[in-house]
């Protein structure tokens, strides 16, 4: 008889793992133990909002392309923009259907918090008659007025006191 010291070290190796693994699965806490139905939401709930932030990107890196389109009241194609027709025909190429009115655009998706502002989100100036889109380090971009062309701008210019809302609507 072989002495249980002797167990081949491929083996011993083997029970070592076995064990470590049913003491991990033993002492597993809630957070990395199967989901409940609240963590499952919550879950659900965090990759609608990745699906949006990704969605956000795009629209942003979209409507940067429309960058030295003339603005033109009513427009909402590459032959010119008004600030609404910008951030529709950005969304509309992810997927999301946006109206061409600035202020019915601001009862699109939900309200952000200036601090969490991402790419993407929608920013709207006093008395809801100019949207813009955010596109990160204070920027945005939007199709300002008649005789002007889509820019980029810095909220801190001219814009940032005058923001009044801002909208996530790519969920």
């Amino acid at each position: 008889m072989t002495s249980p010291l002797a167990i081949r070290p491929a083996v011993r190796a083997l029970v070592l793992a076995a064990v470590a693994l049913l003491v991990v699965l033993v002492t597993a806490t809630p957070a990395t133990a199967l989901p409940d139905s609240a963590t499952k939401r919550e879950l659900w709930l965090r990759e609608k909002e990745r699906r949006a932030l990704v969605k956000g990107v795009r629209a942003a890196r979209i409507a940067l392309q429309a960058v030295g389109t003339p603005y033109r009241w009513g427009g909402s194609s590459r032959a010119g923009f008004d600030c609404s027709g910008l951030t529709m025909w950005a969304y509309d190429r992810v997927g999301v259907l946006l109206p061409h009115r600035a202020a019915s655009q601001a009862t699109s998706g939900r309200r952000i918090a200036r601090s969490r502002l991402r790419p993407g989100d929608l920013l709207f100036f006093r008395g809801y008659g100019h949207v813009g889109m955010y596109l990160g380090r204070d920027r945005m971009v939007h199709a300002p007025q008649s005789g002007r062309y889509v820019e980029v701008v810095s909220l801190a210019d001219r814009y940032g006191g005058r923001l009044v809302e801002i909208r996530r609507v790519a969920a």
